[in-house]
Order: structure tokens, then sequence, then C-alpha cells
């Protein structure tokens, strides 16, 4: 097929990849502008983008999507058979929506309708899922509403993190997407419109999410959130009054009873309370501004008394 994709992160690389692997025509790559990052601000080029330009395919990074007289020209000029959308960020107009006649096809990192939005794999994992998957669809004009193509299932580990699923659904993403081109082409794959009573919510990710809340969650609640949230917004409380990095955790069968919050050092380990007599183990934590350090070498470092608390 003659097509154009759409895509900004690491995750949307390996579809790009594999569609130009298998043959078909990718006439053009829309990616998000170049943007700072990091400490130095330094310009960043979209993963996408790097690929798409060792691959010398076209690229076009337009600021506005929707409203951009010079974008839609280029892709009615263009005239795809379909528009591959793989974590573009970006929202699609209807008039994209419309130009290709086999419509704007997505691979998105859930089992839809489960867990619609900007962050399904981060969501899935944080709330405890055993399973999840990618889901190649056609968009429609609502949030990941459109009818299903095909689902591929993938299992969550206890210790799976969201980065590990992350690199996992990209790759499986990208062939999913591939069975879904050869289906579409030879009227195999019958779209199947969702069941929108069932659908949950996976909202972008904000820093208030890493807050942990010891108080309301078990100490398994808050490893999956840990586990969801690494690398940001990660897992953070605050001690003497400063913000409390936790790098590494996980629940412990520590059988003494504390009050969420409340630290005990009186074994090798750094332990602390949480909902339902549960507790944490905390075994790679930092101070703001200083080293990370494991949870024993902290209560050292920083003379944790007994019966001292976060917050």
């Amino acid at each position: 097929m003659k097509l154009v994709f759409c895509g900004t992160p690491e995750f949307a690389v390996p579809s790009l990849r594999a569609l130009v692997d298998a043959g078909h025509q990718v006439s053009l790559v829309l990616t998000q502008p170049d943007r700072p990052a990091g400490r130095k601000q330094e310009i960043q080029l979209p993963p996408v983008k790097k690929l798409a330009v060792r691959l010398a395919i076209p690229v076009m990074q337009p600021e506005r999507v929707k409203n951009n007289p010079e974008l839609r020209a280029t892709l009615e000029h263009v005239a795809p058979d379909a528009i591959i959308v793989v974590a573009y960020g970006r929202i699609i107009p209807q008039w994209m929506l419309d130009l290709p006649r086999y419509g704007n096809i997505n691979v998105h990192g859930s089992l839809l309708p489960k867990y619609r939005g900007a962050a399904p794999i981060q969501w899935a994992v944080a709330n405890g899922e055993t399973e999840t998957g990618v889901t190649t669809m056609l968009l429609d004009a609502g949030l990941d509403t459109g009818d299903t193509l095909l689902f591929h299932r993938v299992p969550i580990g206890p210790e799976t993190t969201a980065v590990d699923l992350y690199t996992k659904l990209a790759e499986d993403g990208a062939k999913l997407l591939i069975e879904t081109l050869y289906g579409i082409e030879h009227q195999t794959i019958q779209a199947q419109a969702q069941d929108h009573a069932a659908a949950t919510l996976a909202p972008i990710l904000t820093r208030e999410d890493g807050r942990i809340d010891l108080f309301r969650r078990t100490a398994q609640e808050t490893y999956n959130r840990w586990r969801g949230f690494t690398p940001w917004p990660g897992a953070h409380g605050m001690f003497r009054g400063k913000r409390f990095l936790i790098h590494r955790m996980r629940p412990s069968e520590f059988t003494q009873s504390l009050a969420p919050y409340q630290i005990d050092i009186s074994t090798d380990k750094f332990l602390v309370g949480a909902a339902q007599n549960t507790v944490l183990a905390l075994e790679e934590v930092q101070v703001d501004g200083k080293p990370r350090l494991s949870g024993q070498q902290f209560a050292r470092d920083f003379q944790v008394r007994p019966g001292e608390s976060l917050a």
C-alpha cells in the first residue's frame, strides 16, 4: 500500500520499520516538531524522525494539523491508501480521517475498550492488571472509540514494569500492524464496534500521580503504581520536609504492625508501613539534591530515628 505514517516516540519506531521491511510504500512521515529536552535543553529529534531520515522518507513536522492548508494539500497530493497513526500525539482531524480509502489505522497499547487515552501501558501496570496487549483500530473522531480490527494479548508479570511492557508492546504492535494491513487488503478482517460501556480511561500522567498515599493504598498497590509510573512520575513522598524519591521498592513480609508512613529500621532493611497493615521495603531512595542510596545506607547516613515517618 501507499501509506502516510504519523508517529513520534520510540514506541512508534518498530511500526515504521516493519512497514518498510514489509514492502509498503511509506511516502511521507508526520511527526511532532523537534523539542528541547534534558537539563541542557538541547534540541532533540523525535525517534520516528531519526528513522525516517535514515530511510530517506520525507518528513513533515507541523505545529498544527487541523487547520493547515499546506499539510492538507500535501496529503491530498500523496493520496495514500491508508494513514497509519502510532503514538503521534496529535488529534487527527476529520479531513484526514476521510482522506484515505482504507481510513486511519491506529496501533494502541491496550486491549480496547480498556485503557483509552494517552498512557494505557502505564495505567495497566499501575492498576495491577495481569494481562494487556495491543489493538489495531480504525480511528474516528472520538478518543480511541473507533472500530477494532485485530488484538494481541500479552501477560503482565508480577515484577514487570511499564518500561518492560513498552518495549514488548511496541514490537508486537508492529507485527500486528502488518497483519492488519494484509487482512484489510485481502478483506479477511471484519471491523468490530467497541463495547463503550466497558471502557476505562488512561489519562496523561501528572507529577501528582507519583505521590505515594500509604493511608489509602496497600504495599502491593503502591508497588504496582511504582512499576507503572517508572521512570516518570515515579514514586515520591516527603522526609523531614524535603522531597523523598523512591527508586526501587517491593512489598515486604515483615510481620510487625506499622502505621502508614511509619519507618522501621530494626532489621537490615528500610521498611515503611502502608494501608491494611502491609509493609514496603524501600531498596533505593534519594532526598532531592542528594545522591541515590540503598535504603540501609540512607538510614545510616541520615541517622533515621526509631519512630520517624515519611509524609
